[in-house]
């Protein structure tokens, strides 16, 4: 006979499903904190085994979810200070601007606002324009998350909402990038052997220490490990992959193939370890990641040409 649950029992299962239905919107958060779909889903990463690590006492939903919410602030400023010492630019400006406790936008969305857009924001500025006009929290709950007074969080606010509506008008600050001939070569090639399911191909294209995060799903480490993942993959249809980039990031972008002119479902992040595959981020099962995410489809050329069998 089965032990009764214990309230500890009963909180995990509950973390556990808030961690599932609160992901989207902690992402949504995280992407615009960090400018980019990519990191935001490390912060989300991180937020997910912090709460696992030091689960709360709590036993409401929306109290919980609240409580997801500032420890996602926190490891988005967390993950902000480590870049910034990292890239080594402006370091002690940008840090002040993360820790600085210190108009209205009518007609204007503020969700439609691209993730790179939100990085020309000081840090107080940003998290409060997203939380108030992207996620629809209340001035109270803004100063809870960010640790800031109401009269600091509605400055924060007009000064932010006014510098977004600037910036909107503004041309874009700099280019995308341009892959170079090897690369694109690679990303290329990568996707015209996944569209013609040649998966022995792909994975004669995979480094020995491969890693997958299929997000949402699972991880794996190790060719033989990894390897499972594309025998899945010759399971589904739905799906046609062309490189492109993300977040200025090479990727595959996912088309509906019965859709060429719709625009892409999700993306695949590619990572390489010379002219291998070491790393593959497949966001198949977290298709709100594009939302805000800067996106280019590459030109195609003869290796994803139509032809190669989807």
């Amino acid at each position: 006979m089965a032990e009764p649950a214990t309230p500890a029992d009963t909180r995990l299962q509950l973390l556990a499903r808030t961690l599932a239905e609160a992901r989207p919107r902690l992402h949504r958060y995280a992407a615009r904190m960090t400018g980019s779909a990519v990191d935001g889903d490390d912060v989300v990463q991180e937020t997910m085994v912090k709460a696992l690590e030091s689960p709360p006492e709590i036993d409401n939903f929306s109290e919980l979810e609240r409580w997801l919410i500032r420890v996602a602030h926190n490891a988005a400023i967390d993950f902000l200070r480590r870049r910034a010492r990292q890239e080594g630019r402006h370091t002690d400006e940008e840090l002040a601007m993360i820790i600085d406790p210190s108009a209205r936008a009518d007609a204007f969305d503020t969700a439609l606002v691209s993730l790179r857009t939100f990085m020309r924001l000081p840090s107080l500025q940003r998290s409060t324009v997203i939380f108030k006009d992207v996620l629809g929290y209340s001035l109270d709950e803004v100063s809870a998350f960010t640790g800031s007074s109401v009269p600091a969080v509605k400055s924060a606010l007009q000064r932010g909402r006014a510098r977004l509506q600037e910036l909107a008008h503004e041309p874009a600050d700099s280019p995308a990038p341009e892959l170079d001939a090897r690369e694109r070569e690679l990303l290329v090639t990568y996707a015209a052997r996944f569209n013609a399911r040649d998966f022995d191909a792909v994975r004669d294209m995979l480094a020995d220490e491969v890693r997958l995060n299929l997000v949402n799903r699972k991880q794996s480490d190790g060719k033989p490990a990894v390897s499972i993942y594309f025998g899945n993959y010759d399971r589904l249809g739905g799906w046609r992959l062309e490189p492109g980039l993300v977040d200025r990031r090479p990727a595959l972008l996912a088309f509906d193939p019965d859709d060429p002119g719709g625009p892409p479902l999700y993306f695949i992040v590619l990572e390489w370890l010379g002219d291998r595959v070491g790393a593959i981020r497949d966001f198949r099962y977290a298709r709100y990641a594009l939302e805000g995410a800067e996106i280019v489809v590459l030109p195609r050329s003869p290796l994803s040409a139509p032809g190669s069998r989807a």
